[in-house]
């Protein structure tokens, strides 16, 4: 049994450590080679559709006001956010994606989605099942440890 959990283990390691190298890799050889995996994942928390609170945002990542800043800054200059005041409180600072952030973030999701095809493609819907559901268990795992409060 032993066996089994450090098998489990370094996959999980491994996994985690082959998709973000994949992640990191596919960044930078594409169009996108001027942002990070930070950067991307910023992107990913703004949002596809409307626009986000630097707030909501920060929260969202789980990081600070100072450090979202600064990353929004950068992707301003870079050409993929904009930012704007509110009309009814103009302490209140929404962040959206430009034309070029709509794009990365589009690009982004087609790199994951084609990786779980990949994935799957030789998968029985059996083994698909299987799959889900020990991911399921996992992610609700992992939830419980990082916060108790919200199972």
């Amino acid at each position: 049994m032993k066996d089994k959990f450090v098998e489990i283990n370094d996959l999980l390691v491994e996994i985690y450590d082959d998709v973000i190298r994949i992640e990191e890799y596919s960044i930078k050889q594409g169009v996108f080679s001027d942002i990070s995996i930070t950067e991307i994942h910023t992107i990913e928390a703004v949002g596809l559709y409307g626009s986000k609170t630097m707030s909501e945002i920060a929260a969202q990542l789980e990081i600070t006001m100072g450090t979202l800043t600064t990353a929004v800054d950068k992707l301003i200059k870079k050409g993929y956010l904009e930012r704007s005041r509110s009309e009814v409180d103009r302490r209140i600072v929404n962040v959206s994606l430009t034309k070029r952030g709509k794009l990365a973030y589009r690009i982004h999701e087609k790199f994951h989605m084609d990786m779980v095809k990949a994935v799957m493609e030789d998968m029985t819907e059996a083994e698909e099942e299987v799959l889900l559901t020990a991911l399921r268990k996992l992610n609700k795992h992992l939830k419980e440890i990082y916060n108790p409060a919200k199972s």
